[in-house]
């Protein structure tokens, strides 16, 4: 029997709150070495993905790695007829419980890595931890949100605290580019 896992955010945002440009293309600039290390280290030991259809995790273990891709276009939960360690799961008519079983995974972790609308439907699922990169010299005025209605003077912060996370930890990961990695977990 399945038992549910650890849930891990991870999402890097500029100063803003954004993890995208408007069109929904990764901003290269959000691309910090230091970053990308700690999220591939990461996402590598995480037992499964999850992620909407246009986000992924990138780095050559992509598609090895099992994963859930949450998208409307299915009824329920679908094997992935692109990669046969995926599965389609649409979150409104299939709960989350089901959709990790169909991994097949046991117990484990689980990386979120986006978009806006996996981060927020996490959120209500519940996070046990949630790394939060935030990189304060790089600007993506007009982007998508880590979480629905952050940006425009609502922090990237606040979704998180209004579900009853608060911040464990704060690390330095790069001083050029003011990029810091914070963990909010559970109080």
């Amino acid at each position: 029997m399945s038992t549910r896992p650890r849930i891990e955010g991870y999402a890097i945002v500029s100063r803003e709150g954004m993890i995208a440009k408007s069109d929904g293309s990764y901003p290269e600039e959000l691309r910090i070495p230091a970053d990308q290390q700690f999220y591939q280290e990461s996402v590598d030991r995480a037992s499964a993905v999850a992620s909407g259809r246009h986000s992924t995790e990138g780095g050559p273990k992509e598609m090895s790695r099992k994963r859930i891709i949450l998208s409307r276009q299915v009824h329920r939960i679908v094997p992935d007829p692109r990669n046969p360690n995926a599965i389609l799961w649409n979150p409104a008519t299939a709960p989350f419980d089901e959709a990790w079983q169909k991994l097949n995974i046991g117990d484990g972790t689980l990386a979120v890595v986006g978009g806006t609308d996996v981060f927020a439907l996490f959120l209500t699922i519940g996070y046990d931890a949630f790394y939060l990169s935030r990189a304060a010299s790089i600007s993506v005025p007009r982007g998508r949100p880590v979480f629905p209605g952050v940006g425009h003077g609502v922090p990237a912060e606040e979704p998180l605290k209004k579900h009853g996370l608060v911040l464990k930890n704060t690390h330095m990961l790069d001083p050029v580019s003011e990029t810091v990695v914070e963990e909010w977990g559970p109080k």
